[in-house]
């Protein structure tokens, strides 16, 4: 079988109305996979799949509205998708929906309820998310400062690869806040940091 048999299975399968294939035929638009890129088409195809709960659909919507990739940028449009992939239950969409309500983007500013979605998307494990819970403790964004409380959410996050967690972990560790001043432990974090490229 062609690759280019590929896109002709998922575009019939789509067209049967699941909802898979139609993300997967929206991705092909989007990406221009197989396919000649067509933005309207791939948001056509992701609206049809997230309307069934196909909540990475939602999600690229979101993405696609929020970054004005192909489309008039319209955070108010980007919120009312990232919303429908974050009370599903996944982690970068609940993540994302934090940020539109600190920023006040899309929808009305409500730090508090944008750390309520940053807590349930770094609960479920999602490091971007537990860097970022972690840092509103550490400058009391929206929450009382609480020193212990940003150790452990930035240190969750770094325990997982995620660069930019390391590096504040190790300036942590280097200034002697939230943790006692420790340079090896500095050292440690700030390299591993360094060694995935984070310029910091």
């Amino acid at each position: 079988m062609t690759t280019s048999a590929f896109p002709h299975r998922y575009r019939k399968a789509a067209e049967q109305g699941y909802d898979t294939a139609e993300a997967v035929v929206g991705a092909f638009y989007f990406k221009g996979v197989a396919v000649k890129q067509d933005t309207a088409e791939a948001v056509k195809w992701f609206k049809k799949a997230a309307g069934k709960g196909e909540p990475t659909s939602a999600l690229a919507i979101f993405n696609i509205y929020a970054y004005g990739d192909g489309v008039k940028q319209d955070y108010a449009e980007a919120a009312r998708w990232v919303r429908i992939a974050a009370d599903s239950g996944l982690p970068a969409a609940e993540a994302a929906l934090g940020t539109l309500y600190l920023d006040g983007l899309g929808v009305s500013g409500n730090k508090e309820e944008g750390l309520k979605w940053y807590r349930k998307a770094a609960e479920h494990g999602y490091a971007q998310a537990q860097h970022l819970l972690g840092l509103a403790y550490l400058n009391g964004q929206a929450v009382k400062q609480d020193y212990s409380e940003a150790v452990k959410w930035i240190s969750k996050a770094a325990e997982q690869g995620y660069a930019d967690a390391q590096a504040d972990l190790g300036s942590l560790y280097y200034s002697g806040t939230g943790v006692r001043q420790d340079d090896a432990e500095a050292a440690k974090w700030l390299l591993k940091a360094a060694e995935q490229g984070n310029a910091d």
